[in-house]
């Protein structure tokens, strides 16, 4: 499989660049292949591309302990009580240019793995290949390298955009206009779509597929048309984002997997409503996530998630008369069941303390093997990087949740939209969303409902900053399972919205100007 090639894959020394061409070279090793000797055959292409896709294992991206894990912990979703990778001083709002950890390390690996697509693209066609594979390996590289660019834009704003393979001159650009970004983005995503199958079999699963590169356009046209991005109130930038989405679903590839809660594990993996996912393995290449989750606890669901949850009536806990105080996880929401772990709970086979999870008193169990029962011996007491599950970039869930809300955005509330909706809610017998609703009305659904389908999985804190509801949502105390204040966040719209430029780029590069207020 493609995790196995990822592993295996030659990281040749032309391909291992770093941000706009200061970390020129890692030799591995120089004596063998040199750009010169090394696209000779069609292994070498297939060990190139493979070095594109392993970018996406990497600290700052969706590799390393646990890092699209610990994106919940800058929202009120959770609590990164070690700040691990710099997550709480985002949510805390004491991020700098020189925090480092995610912050650094997106906007480098971003570039290497934009370093990486470009040599790809600028040097496959030397290779003797079937004109059929190689377009679609163009495909694949092209829809990494708007994967790359869409993480520098969406998080830094303008960014140098860059297509030729890495150089020392590189190391001087400016920061290129954020639309011009976007643009390139979307011309590499509508060029690789048409060349891209439906799916893959067999070895090549995990692929970049058809619906992954039309699944992250709409992904992008999403954000395009969200109050951050889209200052002009476009009303079409919103249709554009609904019609992407209705691409996707049009495909007919895709549907959802019946149960939510082993959606998430890895005997499931590769299922119906995978559409773009990161392939782990033990041991050629893991990651931490079970040690996170059941031991370090570092992404603490906190008592705000609890109390966003619906009852089971639909209705928010302060309007339910299924509510009891007393007893504040009963009759909710299937999913939080399927998600948190709580006092009281059964977990690991028993039942759980109020110091179990000394941190918020509650633990995640999404993207975690950990559930009820107790584990086999052999799972008990996973280590780092012994973790196997896939992540899940795109899933079908997404898709819909991005369609709802972009054409109810553009056209209100419809037939449709309550259709994609109540897909996503029939999974978990939750209770339909009536008709009747205005826009406005509507919208806080969908947001709810977005919130509640993802949480856990890192999407949330991009759709505060997209929603510009970041003074709302991440400024204020946030609470233990007992209320315990476990601290008071602060969030500046002045500043915040963006991340800092590192410092480390700055000093390299002298043409790149610094994100206001940093």
């Amino acid at each position: 499989m493609l995790r196995n090639k990822i592993c295996y894959g030659i990281l040749i020394s032309s391909l291992i660049f770093g941000s706009c061409g200061d970390r020129l070279l890692d030799s591995s090793p120089d004596d063998k292949y040199v750009e010169s000797n090394f696209w000779n055959s069609e292994a070498a292409a297939d060990a190139a591309l493979t070095g594109v896709y392993n970018i996406l294992r990497y600290d700052g991206i969706y590799g390393n302990e646990a890092t699209p894990l610990w994106e919940d912990t800058a929202t009120p979703n959770a609590y990164n009580y070690s700040d691990a990778k710099g997550f709480n001083s985002i949510a805390s709002g004491k991020q700098m240019e020189t925090t480092g950890g995610v912050i650094a390390n997106r906007w480098a690996r971003s570039y290497m793995g934009i370093g990486r697509a470009n040599a790809f693209l600028a040097n496959v066609d030397r290779v003797d290949i079937d004109e059929e594979k190689k377009a679609r390996m163009k495909g694949e590289a092209k829809f990494l390298r708007a994967l790359y660019y869409f993480f520098l834009e969406a998080y830094y704003g303008d960014v140098p955009l860059i297509l030729d393979p890495p150089a020392l001159e590189q190391g001087d650009l400016p920061r290129t206009p954020r639309a011009e970004v976007v643009a390139q983005i979307i011309k590499d995503l509508d060029e690789a779509a048409p060349v891209l199958p439906p799916s893959y079999s067999g070895a090549n699963v995990g692929r970049v597929t058809q619906g992954a590169a039309l699944a992250l356009k709409a992904r992008v046209l999403l954000f395009e048309a969200s109050p951050l991005f889209n200052t002009n109130n476009d009303i079409q930038k919103w249709d554009a984002a609904a019609k992407a989405a209705k691409a996707v679903i049009d495909l007919g590839q895709y549907d959802l997997y019946p149960d939510y809660r082993a959606l998430f594990l890895p005997e499931n993996e590769n299922n119906e409503e995978v559409i773009f996912d990161i392939q782990y393995i033990y041991p050629d290449g893991g990651h931490s996530f079970d040690l996170i989750c059941r031991q370090y606890n570092t992404n603490a669901p906190l008592r705000e998630l609890i109390d966003a949850y619906y009852m089971k009536d639909g209705l928010p806990y302060n309007e339910s008369d299924l509510y009891d105080p007393d007893n504040i996880y009963a009759n909710r929401d299937p999913r939080m069941d399927m998600t948190i772990v709580y006092p009281g709970a059964t977990y690991m086979g028993e039942t759980v303390s109020e110091s179990r999870f000394a941190v918020t008193g509650y633990g995640m169990k999404k993207y975690s093997i950990y559930d009820e029962e107790k584990p086999p011996s052999d799972k008990a007491d996973l280590k780092g990087g012994q973790s196997e599950t896939n992540y899940m970039v795109i899933r079908y869930a997404d898709v819909l949740l991005m369609y709802a809300e972009a054409l109810n955005e553009f056209s209100g509330p419809s037939p449709q939209v309550y259709d994609a909706l109540n897909a996503i809610r029939d999974r978990v017998d939750m209770p339909h969303i009536e008709p009747g609703h205005t826009k406005e009305t509507l919208r806080e659904e969908i947001r709810h409902e977005r919130r509640i389908e993802l949480v856990g999985e890192g999407y949330f804190y991009n759709d505060i900053r997209r929603w510009m509801i970041g003074e709302e949502m991440l400024s204020g105390p946030v609470h233990a399972y007992n209320g315990k204040e476990l601290e008071v966040r602060s969030f500046d719209p002045k500043r915040d919205y963006w991340w800092p430029i590192p410092l480390g780029e700055l000093d390299l590069n002298k043409e790149l100007d610094q994100n206001p207020e940093y």
